[in-house]
């Protein structure tokens, strides 16, 4: 049994957070989930609240059972799935906004994949309020999902504490940190030296943690930020040029950019904006 509700994804963003999509799988011993690291570009949370399942984080594999749950991170590999023997009733919603990384690295929910929680109903219920605003009325009321979506959020960080210490090395936490740091910059010329000297840690030893920490080199994190903006950008600025919007995404080269584009999004800048521009 599943129930389940995806959302459109809002491109110009007025909310601190916003829902892609929220459900729950039940009695599926066959559900499996794995997503290569820079897949997917939002947050999202998968709670256990019956039977068992497992996630895999850097080939260790951990078993959640009630009341835990996964965090995930923008761009974070994903590989999770039921037990066969006792399937789960796997609870989850993926969000979204403005500012929601640094809120939640502020909070330290950074320093671990996996949580429990500690007021498991509450968070069920704010889960299935979520769930029934989106079902019967998709889009009509968006104030209203963010608001369900932020009360969500906030059953999860007052109630959740760190089940194991998953990626909670300094070093590894000081990248993460850094991320919406390079997020925001992206557009900026990338010199690496000077990204390792904020860690104080050499061009060498900035990369292999950097890939430690996101399965990616800093350049294709850069790229894939840069792409994410000129995305945004081929839809709400219409009377823009192409070369506009290649320059300001940080490429002075529209060809460069062109060939970026196609490789990650199959189609050419001017076919996206064409596809899509009219929404």
């Amino acid at each position: 049994m599943k129930r389940q509700s995806h959302l459109l994804t809002l491109p110009s963003m007025p909310f601190f957070c916003f829902p892609e999509s929220v459900g729950f799988y039940r009695n599926d011993p066959g559900h499996s989930v794995f997503r290569e690291a820079g897949a997917l570009n939002n947050f999202n949370i998968h709670y256990v609240a019956a039977g068992r399942g497992y996630v895999e984080v850097e080939d260790v594999v951990y078993e959640l059972g009630p009341g835990e749950a996964v965090l995930y991170f923008p761009m974070q590999r994903q590989r999770y799935y039921s037990s066969e023997e006792d399937p789960w009733d796997i609870r989850w919603f993926h969000f979204y906004g403005s500012g929601l990384q640094d809120y939640l690295i502020e909070r330290g929910l950074h320093h671990s994949l996996l949580w429990t929680i500690r007021q498991s109903a509450s968070f069920e219920q704010a889960h299935e309020n979520l769930l029934l605003e989106a079902e019967e009325h998709r889009m009509l009321h968006p104030v209203r999902l963010s608001t369900l979506t932020y009360a969500l959020l906030a059953e999860f960080i007052e109630h959740a504490t760190p089940l194991s210490p998953v990626k909670s090395n300094n070093s590894g936490s000081r990248i993460l940190e850094l991320l919406p740091v390079m997020q925001q910059e992206a557009v900026k010329p990338f010199i690496l030296e000077d990204w390792a000297g904020r860690l104080g840690i050499s061009t060498y030893y900035f990369c292999k943690l950097f890939r430690s920490v996101t399965e990616m080199t800093p350049m294709e994190f850069i790229t894939r930020c840069r792409l994410q903006m000129a995305k945004q950008w081929l839809l709400e600025r219409k009377s823009a040029t192409i070369g506009q919007i290649a320059e300001d995404a940080g490429y002075p080269s529209v060809s460069y950019f062109n060939k970026r584009f196609m490789e990650h999004e199959g189609m050419t800048p001017s076919a996206y904006r064409r596809l899509y521009g009219g929404a």
